[in-house]
C-alpha cells in the first residue's frame, strides 16, 4: 500500500515510516492525518512488523499542522455563530487526536527519529511514541501558544509524562525552544546523535534488538508499562498479574532461555493477526 504523506518500507521485522514533504518542511496536511493511523493500525493488524520507526527528511522534522488544513476552518470557514460550530470543532480535534493515539493503542513499539526543528503538533506526536531520538541540532517547541491557541492534539496530557511539570509549563507558556541537551536532561529524549545518518543507524540498532526479542513480551511490556504510567501502583501489580496469568507463554520463555545460552537469535511466533 503507498501513502501520499510519508514513505513506508518493511524489513527485518522493522515497518519504517518517513515524512516525506520536505519542501513544506514536513508539515502535516490533511491525508497524513487519515494516512498515519491507517498505516500504523494496518502493520500491528496483519503483525507485519515487530516494531515502528518513524523519521524525516529534509533539515525540519516537522513544522506542525500545514496552516492549508486551518485557512477554511472547521465548518462554514471560521464562523463560530453556526450553530453546530462547536460540536464540529470537537469532532475535528478527536480525529486528530486519535491520529497519533494510534501509537499507543497498537501493540508493538514506536520509536521516533527527530532531526531539527519539532514544532507544534510534531510535538504532539513525538510525545505519543515509546521512545524519542534526537539529532544535536534538534529541538522542541509548543508554538500553538505564537498563534493564540492552546495545545489540543495530545501534547499536555503526554508531555507530563516525559518532563518536570514546571518545565512543561514554561514551554506551554511561552513556545520558546527546548534544544537536544536539554530534551536530554530531563527525559524528553533517550539520546542525542550527532547527524541524521548517525541516528538513524543507531536507532534502527535499538529497533533491531527489540524486534529480536519476544514480539509477545515486548507487548506485554507495552501494555503494562502504559497501563501502570495511567493508574496507581496496586491497580498496575494487579494487571501485571493478570496479564501474565493470561498470556504468560512457557514455550516462548523457553525459546528465550535456549537462545541466549546457544547466543543465538531467538526463534519467536509472531503476534497473532487481529480480525
Amino acid at each position: 500500500m503507498s501513502y501520499q504523506s510519508f514513505d513506508l518500507a518493511i524489513e527485518n521485522q522493522i515497518a519504517h515510516i518517513v515524512l516525506n514533504r520536505p519542501d513544506k518542511r514536513n508539515a502535516l496536511a490533511a491525508d497524513f492525518w487519515a494516512e498515519l493511523p491507517k498505516a500504523v493500525g494496518d502493520i500491528d493488524a496483519n503483525a507485519k512488523a515487530r516494531v515502528i520507526v518513524i523519521s524525516s527528511t529534509g533539515p525540519i522534522f516537522c513544522a506542525g499542522i500545514d496552516i492549508s488544513m486551518l485557512a477554511g476552518g472547521v465548518i462554514d470557514g471560521n464562523d463560530k455563530n453556526h450553530p453546530t460550530y462547536g460540536a464540529a470543532f470537537l469532532s475535528k480535534v478527536k480525529y486528530l487526536q486519535d491520529t497519533f493515539t494510534s501509537f499507543e493503542q497498537c501493540r508493538i513499539p514506536v520509536l521516533v527519529a527527530v532531526q531539527g526543528g519539532c514544532y507544534g503538533a510534531g510535538v504532539d506526536m513525538i510525545t505519543a511514541a515509546d521512545m524519542r531520538y534526537c539529532t544535536q541540532d534538534a529541538f522542541f517547541t509548543i508554538t500553538e501558544i505564537d498563534v493564540g491557541m492552546t495545545a489540543d492534539v495530545g501534547t499536555f496530557p503526554r508531555i507530563l509524562n516525559h518532563l518536570p511539570e514546571g518545565i512543561a509549563r514554561e514551554l506551554a507558556y511561552t513556545g520558546r525552544k527546548m534544544h537536544a541537551d536539554e530534551a536530554k536532561s530531563y527525559g524528553l529524549v533517550n539520546a542525542v546523535y550527532k547527524d541524521q545518518d548517525e541516528m538513524l543507524t543507531g536507532v534502527m540498532e535499538i529497533a533491531a534488538t527489540i524486534a529480536a526479542k519476544s514480539p509477545l513480551a515486548v507487548m506485554g511490556c507495552k501494555k503494562t508499562i502504559t497501563y501502570g504510567r495511567d493508574h496507581n501502583t496496586k491497580d498496575a501489580l494487579e494487571q501485571i498479574a493478570t496479564w501474565n496469568a493470561s498470556f504468560l507463554n512457557p514455550t516462548e520463555m523457553m525459546e528465550a532461555m535456549h537462545a541466549r545460552a546457544q547466543k543465538r537469535l531467538g526463534n519467536f511466533k509472531d503476534l497473532p493477526k487481529m480480525k
